[in-house]
């Protein structure tokens, strides 16, 4: 019975970090993920308190910027422990050692050991945060209602969650990079760091600034003809210098590999214009070369972010599927996918098929609800010459036709009660009989499913059989509407419009603002499908560089969204107990997620705390 206890708890962390491994992948609110990662480990573990203080190197302290207090313990923060220090431990966490004490009497350093005696700090466990070598911080458990010897399960589920927290910020930190990267060139742009080169109309140089030699990688002498300085590159700029001179017009935004024989090939963008004299006479071009491989590198890793197997959103919920379909695509499991219909079922399967082990093999499709009884056992399982009337030869199935591949069972919950008894059959014995054969057939077959319907009330009704769902349901995975994503919707433009710019002759490159809050405002019934016809729509009437409201269906564009605010009134927000109050209860008394509903600071709420002398009740924590 110990035994089956310890390896329940053990089931229980394992998905408690595999939670937070998942909301790790996309963290919107850096914030928030981390007050409902310590509170998942504090409750799961029974602690009294679990934080994570970062180190500030010039003060040498140590400040908490997040806890989760069990029932009855008092907050760091009204112990006025919010920044502390530890001469004695700091050196432990820069060399990466755990501080482990079942006893804090026991701690060394006279001054830290009093404050958590006063704080009736009875054991404590804290575990480092490095980020890039360097430490950032740490996350511990205080237990304050008894001593408590940290076994190798709690040093395991802490040093575990220090990983992924550290690489939840690491993430959140890469995407300011990228913002900061994107902000740093148009700076470098407009003070004139670009390469800037000039030659005359025989292509010799005239000029060159000091950011040539640094971005060209080798010095451009004034006289020197442009080919030979360019020897040890492989000249990809000079095809647009001599367009520039023979036609003398302007190229912009020419984007080029250079490739060098001393260094690594750099993505550049090129830009060159005639170059006139006092009295726009034609003198030759200037050529002007910015540096954006680090930029285009940080964009691809983005896209890929928000890309997977052609499948499109940054959206939380969309992460959650990326993160299914990685983790299912190596997998022969039975895979149910649900959602409405347009929401992307069947890309999904696709996604599971092209992404696992499977890949080589066959991907076949059957539309469920397009064919009749009759017509679909044929169709699924094949059959023999003279098996009804018109079966004048014999005939391969569906999951025959898929053997050693994948095969998608669209719209399942439209089948038959017969086809259904067959079907599970083939899930249950991996096999199958063809229509009038009576010799079983085996098959390796991964086998997906999908529909728009609600199988449980299906079940109820007695129209599905519960046996085939529980076959069908090993894992689901569940496409949200678009309605539920709509942070994704000009992800999903760009894209589509990237895809029709490809089969219509026109210059389309996106949507108005007008018709960007018209996609926004519009409850999508028929999801990304929908979206995508509405944008094709567009590619066939607007001859616009922007798709105007004119050229949307009418339905999206005259649609009138019924808004309700749910923010509390302005006179109640930052400064009324009551309110305060309101707001820790509707939040699950979430510190963060509170300050933000009165739209106050995190710490201007614990100053509230003291003000008021705002305590969480007993009863509720």
């Amino acid at each position: 019975m110990q035994t089956e206890e310890k390896l329940e708890k053990r089931i229980a962390y394992e998905k408690m970090l595999a939670g937070i491994s998942e909301q790790a992948v996309s963290v919107y609110n850096l914030d928030d993920f981390l007050s409902e990662s310590l509170r998942s480990m504090g409750c799961i573990l029974d602690v009294s308190r679990d934080f994570i203080f970062t180190y500030q190197p010039v003060a040498e302290t140590f400040a908490c910027i997040c806890e989760w207090v069990a029932r009855g313990i008092t907050s760091l923060a009204a112990l006025d422990e919010m920044k502390i220090t530890i001469p004695w431990g700091t050196k432990h966490l820069k060399d990466g050692q755990i501080i482990n004490y079942q006893d804090t009497r026991n701690i060394p350093g006279d001054h830290y050991r009093a404050r958590l005696l006063a704080a009736n700090v009875k054991s404590t466990l804290n575990v480092p945060l490095f980020i890039k070598s360097q430490l950032y911080g740490f996350i511990g458990f205080d237990e304050c209602r008894h001593h408590r010897k940290w076994i190798d399960e709690d040093v395991y589920i802490l040093t575990t969650a220090a990983q992924i927290i550290t690489r939840a910020i690491e993430n959140k930190q890469f995407e300011e990079e990228l913002e900061r990267h994107r902000s740093r060139l148009e700076s470098i742009f407009s003070s004139v760091q670009d390469a800037i080169i000039t030659v005359d109309t025989e292509m010799n140089v005239i000029e060159a600034n000091k950011a040539a030699e640094k971005i060209c990688g080798f010095k451009l002498d004034n006289g020197q003809a442009f080919s030979d300085c360019t020897a040890e590159c492989d000249q990809s700029c000079l095809e647009v210098l001599q367009e520039t001179l023979r036609k003398r017009t302007t190229i912009r935004d020419y984007q080029i590999e250079c490739g060098h024989r001393r260094r690594n090939k750099m993505i550049a963008m090129v830009n060159s214009s005639p170059l006139l004299d006092s009295g726009d006479h034609f003198m030759g071009a200037v050529l002007v070369i910015r540096d954006i491989t680090r930029l285009t590198h940080l964009e691809e890793e983005l896209k890929e972010r928000h890309h997977f197997q052609n499948i499109i959103g940054k959206s939380e919920k969309m992460q959650n599927v990326y993160n299914l379909l990685k983790t299912l695509a190596n997998q022969t499991t039975t895979v149910l996918l649900t959602g409405g219909s347009g929401t992307g079922k069947e890309m999904a399967a696709r996604a599971l098929h092209y992404g696992g082990t499977r890949a080589n093999g066959p991907f076949v499709t059957v539309n469920c609800s397009a064919l009749a009884e009759s017509l679909l056992e044929s169709e699924l399982f094949g059959h023999v010459k003279g098996a009804f009337t018109g079966a004048d030869r014999d005939k391969i199935g569906r999951f025959e036709a898929a053997d050693r591949g994948t095969i998608l069972l669209d719209e399942i919950g439209d089948i038959s009660p017969l086809i259904q008894l067959k079907l599970l059959r083939v899930l249950q014995e991996k096999e199958f009989d063809r229509v009038g054969e009576s010799n079983p057939r085996k098959v390796d077959v991964r086998v997906l499913a999908s529909t728009n319907r609600n199988l449980k009330e299906a079940i109820n009704a007695g129209e599905f059989r519960i046996d085939l769902y529980y076959r069908l349901n090993v894992i689901e995975i569940s496409l949200p509407l678009l309605r539920e994503r709509y942070e994704d919707i000009p992800l999903l433009i760009n894209h589509f419009c990237e895809v029709f710019q490809k089969s219509y002759d026109n210059n389309i490159t996106g949507v108005s603002d007008e018709v960007l809050q018209a996609f926004m405002n519009y409850p999508w019934p028929g999801n990304v499908r929908e979206l995508e016809h509405a944008i094709e729509r567009a590619f066939v009437l607007c001859r616009d560089p922007l798709i105007q409201l004119a050229h949307i269906p009418a339905e999206i564009r005259d649609y009138t969204p019924a808004r309700i605010n749910k923010r509390l009134p302005e006179d109640r927000r930052s400064d009324d107990p009551e309110a305060i109050r309101d707001a820790l209860e509707k939040t699950d008394w979430n510190i963060s997620k509170a300050a933000r509903r009165l739209g106050i600071s995190r710490w201007t709420m614990y100053r509230r705390f003291e003000k008021y002398n705002i305590n969480r009740p007993v009863d509720d924590v």
